[in-house]
């Protein structure tokens, strides 16, 4: 058997988290898919319960961040519903443009017709994108979000290396995601909360109570910030800094291409 075949099969054999499991690299895509295809349709409803409506504020300060300006590019990867696109469509106006990525489809067709029942659907575009293979030119994009996605993403680095590419020089990448809560006492109320309420919620909302526990599991498994902030310094962004919110359980990360 040939080098190339040999390092081939170890790539297709080599592990990674699920929550709090092992298993294969492509099984993680499978898992994941499935577990957005099943909350596709009552992702809005359980973000509000799940943060008591403060994902509201997380996503209006990294629009905040953004300095996102009439004309631009911007590129809301995992945008899932479309929050962060509705608004970013709104800011680029006529000449701009916002494409909202997601890997799995039954997010995408929420979000598009969520933002067409809006009236938002003139300088808005779909695309169905693995995070780790975006199909845009480079230096593409004036600004690029991914929010409460990167920790679905089977390989982080390769996919921060993608978002590099795309990225104008010059252009900016904000990552909003959960992270490590600074204080102990938050912390232990935090894990009750997400291993108790959180699946709870998911049964009775959404039926399905072991994706919420993945998504909790896949949280505590998230690089924390200053592993993500090195993480992004080595895929190439600069002046690369985050800035906590309600207490660390989410963090806002920034960077730059230059």
């Amino acid at each position: 058997m040939s080098q190339s075949s040999d390092n081939q099969d170890n790539t297709n054999q080599e592990k990674i988290d699920f929550g709090y499991r092992q298993v294969l690299k492509e099984e993680k895509v499978k898992r994941v898919a499935d577990v957005f295809h099943s909350v596709a349709d009552k992702y809005d409803v359980m973000n509000d319960l799940m943060s008591f409506g403060i994902h509201r504020i997380w996503k209006k300060i990294t629009i905040e961040y953004s300095s996102v300006r009439k004309g631009q590019k911007v590129l809301d990867l995992a945008g899932g519903t479309g929050d962060l696109t509705a608004k970013f469509s709104q800011l680029v106006g006529d000449n701009g443009l916002v494409v909202l990525a997601d890997i799995n489809e039954s997010m995408l067709k929420v979000g598009r017709d969520k933002l067409r029942d809006k009236g938002l659907f003139k300088n808005i575009e779909y695309v169905q994108a693995n995070a780790e293979e975006l199909p845009f030119a480079d230096n593409y994009f004036d600004c690029i979000t991914i929010s409460f996605g990167l920790r679905n993403v089977t390989d982080k680095d390769k996919a921060l290396r993608s978002m590099w590419r795309v990225l104008k020089p010059g252009g900016r990448l904000l990552i909003l995601e959960f992270s490590k809560p600074q204080y102990k006492i938050l912390n232990k109320a935090y894990d009750l909360y997400s291993f108790t309420m959180l699946p709870l919620m998911g049964k009775i909302v959404a039926n399905d109570s072991d994706s919420y526990r993945y998504l909790a599991e896949s949280i505590r498994m998230h690089p924390n910030q200053n592993t993500l902030k090195k993480m992004m310094e080595e895929a190439g962004f600069v002046d690369v800094k985050y800035h906590n919110m309600t207490g660390g359980i989410v963090a806002l990360h920034t960077g730059f291409k230059f």
